[in-house]
């Protein structure tokens, strides 16, 4: 395709290029987050993650006369393929200048590498997937992203409509509020639902976190398994994403819900670390180590991550309580605002529920995808 060269990532030095492009993709954007490296490094090994246990990646770097213009990851999950009875291949960890050319070519080399696996739908961006970022932002540009969610530039969405994509889903997040009216409704919600139903509500317990981590995944596996995209949590993923946020958690924002001694529902927020991420560039060097610790205690903003609730506690008032006690354990904290995402478009329940909150949708991102059999 006139001068794109696709190559795969294959050794140590295209592997660091991979992971150090995006610097020169958003070299000007003030609202750019640069991702923790060693973190990047991580996701991205098949030895130490175990997504890849159930899944398969190959990386790509796109040239132009010599020069890296663009990168991608091929992503064959067979877990989600498995649960939704598809054969896709998802795109991800897309970044390219603005140039369709390069876009194109990187699509097409990950819609080949499916094909040759038996795949028929392209499908992304997954970053690497849907349990970690995924989408590209359609809406919301004016401010940077908050902790595990995306940015990019405006360009990214005209290259995957020229290339042929269409919109898959769109995801929504939430800017909530506190006004004192909406507090009101929510305080008088609360009270009629703990004098209907007897639940103990307490934080996370960081002393017995394994069994505590096993009591969020029964309840997010069960709770979330019609939602679209969703792919179950395995035992290797879970113990892995606890011993990897244990250290930047915030115990008061992971709640449990337990009727007779049974967990029926959680919360679970983190601090927007993203404000401290800013201010290191990516790498913890003596320097950007002094500045982590600075700023972790100057940060103001959580992101409600996840909601699980049975389905037979629902629409008991289970979820009030839970965002109740969350707000109340973050204002104690000294949190002053709160992003809930993301949110399916077309999950009418929880939307519904995040607008009784007060929320607001002030950020947008759209999943894309094409046939490619």
């Amino acid at each position: 395709m006139n001068n794109i060269r696709i190559e795969k990532v294959a050794t140590r030095k295209d592997r660091k290029q991979f992971i150090f492009f995006p610097w020169k993709v958003y070299k000007d954007d003030p609202n750019w987050v640069p991702p923790l490296v060693l973190d990047f490094k991580e996701k991205i090994n098949k030895e130490k993650n175990p997504f890849f246990e159930h899944a398969d990646m190959e990386l790509f770097l796109a040239y132009r006369d010599g020069e890296i213009t663009g990168r991608v990851a091929a992503i064959l999950d067979r877990n989600h393929n498995n649960f939704h009875d598809e054969k896709v291949v998802f795109f991800g960890l897309f970044e390219s200048f603005d140039d369709l050319e390069t876009a194109s070519a990187l699509l097409e080399e990950v819609a080949e590498w499916g094909r040759e696996r038996g795949m028929e739908t392209l499908r992304g961006p997954m970053n690497i997937s849907m349990n970690d970022e995924c989408a590209f932002l359609l809406e919301g540009f004016d401010s940077p992203p908050v902790v595990m969610m995306p940015y990019n530039p405006k360009y990214y969405l005209e290259l995957m409509a020229d290339c042929g994509l269409v919109k898959a889903k769109d995801l929504y997040a939430y800017y909530m509020s506190r006004e004192d009216k909406v507090v009101a409704q929510i305080d008088q919600i609360v009270a009629k639902a703990k004098a209907e139903i007897p639940l103990t509500l307490r934080t996370i317990d960081l002393k017995h976190l394994k069994e505590e981590a096993a009591r969020v995944k029964y309840v997010y596996n069960n709770a979330w398994e019609k939602n679209w995209g969703f792919v179950p949590w395995t035992d290797n993923e879970i113990d892995h994403m606890v011993k990897k946020l244990k250290p930047v958690a915030d115990p008061d924002l992971v709640i449990i819900a337990e009727h007779l001694g049974k967990p029926i529902a959680f919360a679970l927020a983190f601090p927007n670390w993203n404000e401290v991420l800013k201010r290191i560039n990516g790498r913890l060097t003596p320097l950007g180590l002094l500045k982590f610790f600075y700023f972790r205690k100057k940060i103001k903003g959580i992101r409600a991550m996840v909601f699980g609730i049975l389905k037979e506690y629902r629409h008991t008032g289970v979820s009030y309580m839970l965002y109740s006690q969350l707000d109340k354990n973050s204002r104690d904290k000294g949190y002053e605002w709160c992003e809930t995402s993301w949110q399916l478009e077309d999950n009418e329940p929880v939307n519904r529920f995040a607008k009784s909150l007060g929320g607001k949708v002030y950020k947008k991102y759209r999943i894309f995808e094409k046939k490619i059999a």
